[in-house]
């Protein structure tokens, strides 16, 4: 059954990876759960550059992490952390869009 990925991980997050990223984390809190997600299609670089809006090359960082049961991908901020015009320096609030994607 189509489910929510907010209801599906046990943790979505986001936080600064250096002034100029900001990192993702989906962490599942069972390996068939993970497994689903993983395997689903519903989380790759493409759907994470359409949710975020964003070019190909600002994704610098995409895998999926067998051993933590979960997938983390790194994006390159559009304008350096801190700097005039920027709106969430410590990249905490970036994550919400990924509460819901629909994983089949």
């Amino acid at each position: 059954m189509p489910t929510p990925l907010g209801e599906l991980a046990s943790t979505i997050r986001s936080k600064n990876a250096g002034v100029d990223n900001v990192t993702f984390d989906i962490i599942f809190p069972d390996l068939p759960t993970y497994e689903r997600v993983r395997d689903s299609g519903a989380i790759t670089r493409e759907s994470v550059r359409a949710l975020f809006g964003v070019a190909d090359d600002r994704i610098v960082f995409f895998s999926a992490i067998d051993p933590a049961l979960a997938i983390k991908f790194t994006l390159r901020r559009s304008m350096s952390s801190g700097g005039p015009g920027e709106s969430d320096a410590m990249g905490s609030q970036q994550y919400a869009p990924l509460y819901e994607i629909v994983v089949p």
